[in-house]
């Protein structure tokens, strides 16, 4: 990892005629009017957070970029994640005559980032769009690739686009007072990241798992670096998730439908995706694609992270319901990522109702 005086670490998402920067380093974000300035970012730049996020990052975000203009300001969680945060948006750039030259700069989790760039994506038909993530899960996953959008109380990211930031600075000292809990949320998406493609990435996880809880920047430093570069790699090869980039929804499919089912209320986007990945995991072995020994140190390594929220209490009907429903549908066939071994998957579209009952069952959902 780089301190505040080395350069940062660069990856670039190519797609199409154009090309996003990834930047991550410690300190960086000290630097951001500097870095926005070397990209011809935006001659007027609006913040998008969350009163909390805000509180804490605020001034060392208006020191940096030299400005003491108002924040406009969103409520986080994915309960918040929709439409109406979506027009608050838009009134707030509305009214300060923001153009197409406007840049907008979300700095927050993947909440705020997602609905910022959904707001980025339709305003005035595109502007340029910049993430400043604040969470792990942003910082490894959310910010990068392009995908923007928000929820519909009938399914998770219903409503949505593909908009690439033109800038991603991704600054690991963002997340010294990140809650241990919104911590591992994140480290679960590390986690999907060794299981669709690199194995030694997910024993490092399990070997340093008290190093990075400590935010070792030595330890965690890399597995945001290498997390980052697998997305880049997977996104620059196909964009708009015709193939190769379904890889990225491992574990996704339960996760969601658990999401949506509990009305984004009750799991932390990773911890459902923890859920999602053991119910990929147990399919994947129910199907003899998946040796049962890699799908027990799935199971161990998320149960050494910590505790996820209890599920037994949901309806196994209610959860198939909103599979039916999520955007993975396609053609009336859900594409459905499971893992062959740590580190590599595959995708199938013939997964019947009756198997994924007896996977959620299993899981420990209620009949």
């Amino acid at each position: 990892m780089t301190t505040s005086t080395d350069q940062p670490v660069r990856i670039e998402v190519h797609t199409g005629d154009r090309t996003s920067a990834i930047l991550i380093g410690e300190g960086i974000v000290d630097r951001l009017s500097v870095l926005l300035d070397a990209q011809s970012i935006g001659a007027r730049r609006f913040i998008v957070s969350s009163p909390v996020i805000w509180s804490i990052v605020g001034p060392q975000i208006q020191r940096a970029l030299g400005d003491g203009g108002d924040a406009i300001l969103i409520p986080d969680g994915e309960r918040f994640k929709n439409l109406q945060s979506v027009s608050r948006i838009y009134e707030a750039l509305i009214r300060a005559n923001a153009d197409r030259g406007s840049a907008l700069i979300a700095i927050g989790g993947g909440v705020i980032g997602d609905t910022a760039g959904f707001a980025a994506a339709t305003y005035l038909r595109g502007i340029t769009l910049v993430h400043v993530p604040t969470t792990l899960l942003a910082q490894v996953d959310s910010s990068i690739g392009g995908k923007v959008g928000v929820n519909h109380t009938l399914g998770k990211n219903l409503i949505g686009a593909f908009h690439q930031p033109a800038l991603v600075t991704i600054d690991p000292l963002l997340l010294r007072t990140l809650p241990r809990r919104e911590f591992r949320s994140g480290l679960y998406e590390v986690v999907k990241y060794g299981m669709i493609a690199s194995r030694a990435l997910f024993e490092r996880v399990a070997r340093d798992t008290k190093p990075i809880f400590d935010r070792n920047p030595a330890v965690l430093g890399p597995a945001i670096v290498e997390s980052a570069r697998i997305k880049a790699d997977v996104v620059s090869k196909d964009e708009r998730e015709g193939g190769l980039r379904r890889i990225l929804n491992y574990g996704h499919t339960v996760g969601h439908a658990l999401e949506a089912v509990t009305k984004y209320r009750r799991f932390l986007h990773g911890e459902a995706i923890a859920y999602g990945m053991l119910a990929a995991a147990d399919l994947a072995v129910a199907r003899g694609a998946l040796a049962e020994r890699e799908r027990h140190a799935l199971v161990q390594l998320i149960a050494l992270l910590g505790p996820l929220p209890a599920i037994s209490d949901l309806s196994i009907g209610e959860v198939l319901e909103a599979v039916r429903r999520d955007k993975k549908v396609v053609h009336g066939r859900l594409h459905f990522v499971i893992a062959i071994e740590i580190g590599a998957t595959t995708t199938v579209d013939d997964v019947t109702e009756e198997e994924l009952r007896a996977v959620l069952a299993r899981l420990g959902l209620r009949s």
